[in-house]
């Protein structure tokens, strides 16, 4: 299936690990212009190298003048943006126990760059009638306990993801979010290996996912917002898609088999 996306400039904060950087591949494996924003460079421009064409912007999210700066090199060196993949972000567990600073700051780091990056990249996606697509968490939707800042920032994203879809559809521009659950990848695997049990761990989570009681890959992540960035979605807009093996709305009557 062709999904018209060879030479489109994307955006894809958080590129180089994990599901973003799975997205990077996929992305310039249909022939799109991957663009890795974040920190990590080393590691980014070699996941380029690999996938033959892109670019690295290397960013400290936080700050406001780091994402314009991202956006202004990208369109130096392409001449346009037709999407963004908001995938950066991190499970800091600021809970209530914590300061209203330390929650100001874990909101920084998961939000501010969200809103910023489409601040700046505005009129670049209104003239290509790009898209956005958000990687939010299962936590905005069935909570975690003691993560508060990375809860609400998540839960404002698939806000905004409605918000956007409304504002924006007067520009053709599409909106929608991912909600990754317990995706394997190697910060999920550092996370299993420091229990005492790495192995249990993993095979107890696993068991709590209907679909094939396993775990979703990073590549079955990239291949959702790929599809949501192509033009195979185009009467899509405004949706929060679930690609978990049922884990989000079906674990909490699901029995592991014995």
């Amino acid at each position: 299936m062709d999904l018209q996306l060879e030479n489109k400039v994307v955006i894809v904060t958080g590129g180089a690990k994990g599901i973003g950087a799975a997205c990077v591949e996929v992305f310039a494996a249909e022939g799109a212009i991957p663009v890795i924003v974040g920190r990590s460079p080393d590691v980014g421009r070699a996941l380029i190298e690999k996938c033959g064409r892109g670019l690295v912007v290397e960013a400290e999210l936080t700050s406001e003048e780091a994402c314009q700066n991202a956006i202004e090199v990208t369109l130096k060196a392409y001449g346009r943006i037709d999407g963004l993949v908001h995938n950066a972000g991190i499970n800091d567990q600021v809970s209530l126990r914590d300061s209203p600073r330390d929650f100001l700051g874990s909101m920084q780091k998961n939000l501010l760059h969200v809103f910023a990056l489409t601040h700046f990249a505005l009129e670049a996606l209104i003239e290509s009638r790009g898209f956005i697509v958000n990687v939010s968490s299962k936590v905005a939707v069935t909570g975690q306990g003691g993560t508060s800042g990375y809860a609400a920032s998540k839960g404002a994203m698939n806000a905004l993801t409605r918000e956007w879809a409304l504002d924006l559809a007067k520009h053709g521009i599409r909106v929608n979010a991912v909600v990754p659950a317990e995706v394997y990848t190697p910060m999920y695997e550092s996370l299993a290996a420091a229990t005492d049990a790495p192995k249990k761990f993993l095979d107890e989570m696993s068991a709590r996912i209907p679909l094939g009681r396993r775990m979703t890959t990073a590549e079955e992540m990239a291949n959702t917002v790929v599809f949501l960035a192509s033009e195979r979605s185009a009467h899509t807009t405004g949706q929060i898609i679930y690609p978990d093996g049922g884990y989000v709305h079906l674990d909490r009557a699901y029995q592991p088999e014995s």
